[in-house]
């Protein structure tokens, strides 16, 4: 039986149906199951299930991705109400658009991601400056700060230039592949200095050593 809730509610966020998945998750609720089974082993695994089909699929497209993340994040949110000991929030991430920038999708994409995985999600909303995010940061203890943006050349404002790499096309390149594409990114927003480098939806399936090899590059050129 748990399996066919399991099916039933990732056919009903593929097709975009919200209403069909709160009525699975009723359903399980109705039937005995725990509202911890819904999130860790119906929810969480339907966000993931998304990210992999975007990465694989090409027939999948945004508003699945999106409408996958935001079903998740509400019933999260319900579902935590009703557990019978408080989860463990895993680390706390500071979340908004990149100053000169209102485009919210992609960010409430990430965030309805975040929020299904037990991570507690502040939003700053849009035309954020880079003094914003680090002031939030520190005032909320965050390990996070995540930066949205719509590409990089919309993404420049009087205070601030984000660059942003691909890392989805990031999943399947070489650490030098990476090591590169950081450095041409760096190379165009920095002069002039004020410019933040990020990445974007950050995919499980992304590969450490592309993870250090960023990282890695991010300090090497831009720190001079």
């Amino acid at each position: 039986m748990f399996e066919t809730y399991i099916k039933d509610y990732n056919e009903a966020v593929m097709e975009i149906d919200k209403e069909a998945a709160l009525e699975v998750v009723e359903n399980a609720l109705a039937n005995g199951v725990i509202p911890e089974d819904i999130v860790f082993k119906i929810v969480m695994p339907a966000v993931e299930d998304m990210m992999e089909h975007v990465l694989n699929d090409l027939d999948t497209n945004l508003a699945q991705h999106f409408m996958t993340a935001q079903i998740a994040a509400e019933i999260t949110e319900k579902m935590l109400q009703k557990f019978t000991q408080p989860p463990e929030v895993i680390g706390r991430v500071i979340i908004g658009t990149v100053f000169g920038d209102l485009h919210s999708l992609g960010k409430r994409i990430v965030m309805g991601c975040l929020k299904s995985m037990m991570v507690d999600v502040i939003d700053l909303g849009v035309n954020v400056t880079a003094e914003e995010f680090v002031n939030a940061a520190i005032e909320q203890n965050a390990q996070v700060i995540a930066v949205s943006s719509m590409m990089m050349h919309t993404a420049t404002g009087e205070e601030v230039t984000c660059g942003v790499i691909d890392d989805i096309k990031m999943v399947k390149w070489t650490p030098e592949q990476t090591r590169a594409e950081v450095k041409r990114l760096i190379e165009i927003g920095k002069p002039g200095g004020h410019f933040l480098f990020g990445s974007s939806l950050m995919p499980l399936e992304l590969p450490e050593e592309n993870i250090q090899a960023m990282i890695q590059a991010a300090f090497e050129f831009g720190s001079n």
